[in-house]
């Protein structure tokens, strides 16, 4: 008997026992031999994958980038299978108080908030579009990181939370969040309606993705049953609502150019892949 499809995902909360439960049922009963086996951080997972002990992974971005350069540095070859509609063309907005800074070249001498050191859309990226204006994070502005859930490179809010209740409570000049916790934060009242702003946004990103190793015909046939599913589906829906997806698409890494750049210019992994950021602890 044949080994199942491996696939390796992050247990950044419960309901992803509940997730990939029912989307393993789902995939057996398409005739598609398949398990998962769940980790504590990207980095360890992003490793097994690489080394051949998974068949796919379930990754941030950010893992994706190290998938990629380990992959490269050893001969092996990862791609990106599929993704969630909603991974595409995401942005992150660096907001201050309604009233307080004008511009961002006010930023100089502030207290900037951001996730925590592993999240792409918090801390990395919009860091990294405040340098391309002309910003040197820790010498023009102060960073104040919340590292919340640190190894999973920003997943389940991250620190983003915290920083946004620092700026609202005056502690920070500013902060940084991706542009679908705006909305969270303002329907839960840790943002107050009309008490922020938008300073700038980054460029359009792109997020998760179905990492896999190698093109065997089972890895052909995992991608073809997820762009199968439909959302109009009774038995899938409830776990499309819980991923928070409509859909799954065809997997695309042109918009990782960023992140790409980000993890360059703060050294946190080197063109090999192995982690380099100095206050990293997953």
């Amino acid at each position: 008997m044949s080994a199942p499809l491996l696939m390796g995902a992050v247990a950044y909360d419960p309901k992803v026992v509940t997730i990939w439960e029912g989307f393993r049922d789902w995939l057996r009963g398409q005739d598609l031999d398949f398990d998962f086996v769940l980790y504590s951080n990207y980095e360890r997972q992003v490793i097994d994958l690489v080394e051949g002990r998974l068949d796919a992974a379930w990754n941030s971005p950010l893992a994706w980038v190290r998938a990629r350069r380990l992959a490269a540095a050893r001969g092996v070859e990862v791609r990106a299978l599929t993704m969630r509609d909603t991974d595409r063309d995401l942005t992150s907005a660096v907001i201050t108080r309604t009233g307080g800074l004008t511009d961002v070249d006010a930023l100089r001498g502030a207290t900037v908030a951001t996730g925590a050191i592993d999240s792409p859309q918090s801390t990395l990226l919009p860091l990294s579009h405040l340098r391309g204006l002309g910003l040197d994070p820790g010498r023009d502005f102060t960073v104040r990181r919340f590292d919340v859930g640190v190894g999973l490179h920003g997943d389940h809010i991250g620190g983003e939370r915290d920083a946004a209740r620092a700026l609202i409570a005056g502690d920070v000049d500013a902060a940084c969040v991706i542009d679908a916790n705006l909305l969270t934060f303002a329907q839960e009242g840790t943002l107050p309606e009309g008490a922020t702003r938008v300073l700038t946004h980054t460029a359009p990103f792109d997020h998760c993705n179905m990492t896999v190793r190698g093109d065997a015909d089972a890895l052909t046939r995992f991608g073809d049953a997820l762009l199968a599913m439909s959302y109009g589906d009774p038995e899938v829906r409830p776990l499309l609502d819980l991923e928070g997806l409509h859909e799954w698409v065809e997997g695309r890494v042109d918009h990782y150019d960023a992140l790409e750049r980000a993890v360059d210019e703060t050294g946190f992994y080197d063109a090999h892949g192995d982690v380099r950021a100095v206050d990293y602890r997953p």
